[in-house]
């Protein structure tokens, strides 16, 4: 899934982003309450993880801002607001599900597992495709030309970043953020090395390459 948690506490952003990256979902953090509603209305997301007590929009007004706008978006509450009132007011105002720290991060992988699978998961987003690649992101499918790519987690990831993005150039630094959530430039050649892994598998055996690298920018991905 294409997550969206709004959450301001670093530590607790940091381990659950990463952690759901390693479980297979493509992650996005932002701290700020306003931060949180302009991404939500602008990209397309599966789920928010959101925590009540945040700058900018408190989690309530930026769940109500959500719904209003028509975001048919699954929301779960992640925050230390634990009373009976404090679950109904998330519920209320259009939460989905409501787990309160501290929590146990096998609990809350259960959760979001668990509103995936009841997520209405729109026919448009089913599939991403470039050429005659195509991804089943619910499934986590790949194939070109109806031929089976198999992919490791971190290159199914690498991919579906690019997909997304079909087009445009998608900055090195973008994709070390959402692959493998780092948020600063590690003198580190993984995003060259998983490049020319995803390469191997979804363009080398095929007559017309998909993967192209923008110098001094990052690479993008786009139809042939």
């Amino acid at each position: 899934m294409r997550i969206l948690m709004i959450e301001d506490d670093c530590e607790t952003s940091a381990f659950v982003s990463n952690g759901l990256r390693q479980a297979g979902h493509a992650v996005d953090v932002v701290s700020d309450g306003k931060d949180g509603v302009l991404l939500g209305i602008q990209e397309d997301y599966d789920l928010v993880i959101l925590d009540r007590m945040i700058p900018g929009l408190d989690g309530l007004s930026v769940a109500r801002t959500l719904r209003s706008s028509g975001r048919n978006v699954t929301i779960l509450f992640l925050t230390a607001l634990g009373g009976i009132n404090d679950r109904v007011q998330g519920l209320d105002v259009g939460g989905d599900d409501y787990v309160v720290k501290p929590f146990a991060f096998s609990e809350l992988l259960a959760r979001v597992n668990a509103l995936g699978r009841r997520a209405p998961f729109k026919c448009e987003r089913e599939k991403l495709t470039a050429g005659d690649l195509e991804m089943d992101i619910a499934n986590r499918v790949v194939t070109r030309g109806n031929q089976p790519i198999n992919l490791l987690p971190r290159e199914s990831m690498l991919l579906e970043v690019l997909l997304r993005n079909k087009g445009r150039v998608v900055l090195r630094t973008m994709i070390l953020e959402r692959v493998w959530g780092f948020r600063f430039e590690p003198k580190t050649s993984v995003v060259e090395t998983h490049i020319s892994r995803l390469r191997a598998k979804v363009d080398k055996p095929f007559n017309a390459p998909l993967i192209h690298t923008v110098r001094g920018s990052g690479y993008s991905i786009y139809d042939s």
